[in-house]
C-alpha cells in the first residue's frame, strides 16, 4: 500500500470509526459546524469572529449567519475586548453554555467508553499517536491549547484545594500562614455540613490534574455564597475561571436562590473582573488588616 492508499485508508477507518460518537447531533437541533462553533465559544474566552474563522477554516459570511442566529437565541454575547473596544469578544451566554452542555458530555462519554475498551498501554499510544500526527501535520499544534473539563469534588480535592491557595498567595501577594488556615476552616466547614440539593463544588481538570476550584454554598435560605474560586497559574488563560463562576450562578438559580454573595480583595484584579463580567457588583469595602497585609475587603452581591 503506498502513501497515498495508507491515508485514504486512515482517513475511511477513522470516519466510520469517531463517526459514531457524532450520532448524538441527530437528536439536537445544531448541524455539525454549529457545534464546533459552539465547542469553541465554550473553551475560549477571547474569541473574536475572524478568530473563530480562522480556527474552524470557515467563510466569514457562512461563520457570521451561524452567530447571527446564536444571538437571536440568546446563547452568546458580544462585548468589546479589554484592550481594543472596536473588536467584539464573543462569549457564551448563561443559557448558550446549558444548552451545549449535553451535547459535550454526550462526546466525552462517547471518547470516554471508546478508549476505556483498550487496555492502558494501547490509550497511551493511541492518544500519542493522534499527537504526533497534529504536530507534524499543523506545525503550530506542537503546543497546543489544553481543553479542560469539569466535575463534581471527590476525597482528596478539598487538600488541593487548601494546599493551591496557601501556596500561590504566599507566593503571588505574600499572605501569611493564617489565610491557609482560613481557606481551611472554610473547606472543612463545606464537608462536614454539605448540602447537595443546594450546594456544589466543581473541580477544573487538565490530563487529569487537578487545575481549578470553586465552591457554591448555602448562607441563608435565599442567599448563596461563592467560596474558594482558584485557578493554577499554569491553566490562566483558557476561560476556566469565568466558567466556573458561570457554573456557580446557573446553579444557584436552579437551586432556588435569589441573591449570590461572595468576598475578595480589592487587589485581586482578575478574580474582579471576572465577577463584573459575571453581572456581580461590588456593594461594600472595608479597610483592613489580615494575613499580614492592609487590605480592602469587599463585599460583591448579585441577584438572581
Amino acid at each position: 500500500m503506498d502513501a497515498v492508499d495508507t491515508v485514504r485508508s486512515f482517513n475511511r477507518f477513522y470516519t466510520r470509526h469517531v463517526g459514531a460518537l457524532g450520532e448524538h447531533l441527530l437528536d439536537s437541533p445544531y448541524s455539525l459546524t454549529e457545534m464546533r462553533v459552539l465547542y469553541e465559544l465554550a473553551h475560549r474566552d477571547d474569541a473574536s469572529a475572524s478568530a473563530l474563522a480562522a480556527g474552524l477554516g470557515l467563510d466569514a459570511g457562512y461563520l457570521s449567519r451561524i452567530l447571527a442566529r446564536f444571538q437571536s437565541q440568546r446563547l452568546i454575547a458580544r462585548a468589546g475586548a479589554a484592550d481594543d473596544a472596536r473588536r467584539a469578544i464573543i462569549r457564551l451566554t448563561a443559557k448558550g453554555r446549558e444548552s451545549f452542555a449535553p451535547y459535550e458530555r454526550k462526546t466525552r462519554d462517547g471518547i470516554t467508553a471508546m478508549l476505556q475498551r483498550l487496555p492502558a498501554r494501547g490509550r497511551r499510544d493511541v492518544l500519542t499517536a493522534m499527537r504526533t500526527v497534529q504536530t507534524h501535520l499543523d506545525p503550530e499544534a506542537a503546543t497546543p491549547v489544553r481543553a479542560y473539563s469539569l466535575r463534581t469534588h471527590r476525597p482528596g480535592d478539598f487538600g488541593w484545594i487548601v494546599q493551591m491557595h496557601g501556596a500561590l498567595y504566599a507566593r503571588e501577594y505574600e499572605y501569611d500562614s493564617r489565610f491557609e488556615a482560613v481557606v481551611a476552616r472554610i473547606a472543612g466547614d463545606f464537608l462536614e455540613r454539605f448540602d447537595p440539593a443546594r450546594e456544589r463544588c466543581w473541580i477544573a481538570e487538565i490530563d487529569g490534574e487537578n487545575v481549578g476550584s470553586v465552591c457554591l454554598v448555602r448562607k441563608s435560605a435565599t442567599v448563596a455564597k461563592l467560596r474558594l474560586l482558584i485557578v493554577d497559574p499554569a491553566a490562566r488563560g483558557l476561560g476556566i475561571g469565568r466558567r466556573l463562576v458561570d457554573e456557580c450562578v446557573r446553579f444557584a438559580r436552579g437551586a432556588g436562590y435569589k441573591k449570590m454573595t461572595l468576598w475578595t480583595h480589592g487587589h485581586l484584579s482578575a478574580a474582579r473582573r471576572i465577577y463584573e463580567s459575571c453581572g456581580f457588583t461590588c456593594v461594600n469595602r472595608t479597610r483592613a488588616k489580615a494575613f499580614g497585609k492592609d487590605l480592602v475587603d469587599e463585599t460583591w452581591e448579585l441577584k438572581l
